[in-house]
């Protein structure tokens, strides 16, 4: 659906991963606010939750009695590696336009490499300061580069 551009659409994404709630539930609500203003991200925000609630209301009632046994748990062994190609997916459409340069590039594997190894390291660095790293450094390369250009 023309909804959004690409580029509306990553910059929705990236602000919906450092706002508080569901990534996808965000990203929806920015484009129903875009399309119908307040009442639009209201509406955008149920019609995104309510049919997933109401499925997980029936299969958590219809699951209860399953839940134990082993082909029940292989299928959610499997559904978790399918959501994980999902998201391997959207992620590779994505970045072509998120990282259109070496220097996005550079800006890309530092904040990567600081989220992954986040874990081992002696202090955590938080979501919202890896995102306004970013956004810092992506200002200094653009300004920088378009210095020298000019």
């Amino acid at each position: 659906h023309p909804w959004c551009t690409d580029e509306e659409l990553a910059d929705y994404y990236a602000v919906g991963q450092c706002t508080p709630g569901i990534i996808a539930m965000n990203t929806a609500t920015f484009v129903g606010y875009k399309l119908a203003g307040i009442p639009g991200g209201i509406a955008a925000t149920y019609s995104l939750t309510l049919p997933s609630f109401i499925i997980i209301l029936i299969i958590a009632a219809v699951l209860r009695n399953f839940a134990e046994y082993p082909v029940v748990i292989n299928a959610f062994a499997g559904i978790r590696v399918c959501v994980c190609v999902l998201i391997l997916q959207a992620v590779l459409r994505l970045w072509k336009k998120a990282v259109p340069d070496k220097a996005a590039l550079c800006v890309y594997l530092v904040i990567f490499l600081l989220t992954v190894f986040s874990s081992v390291l002696p202090w955590r660095v938080p979501a919202a300061v890896l995102v306004i790293c970013a956004g810092v450094f992506g200002v200094l390369f653009r300004t920088a580069k378009e210095g020298k250009s000019a």
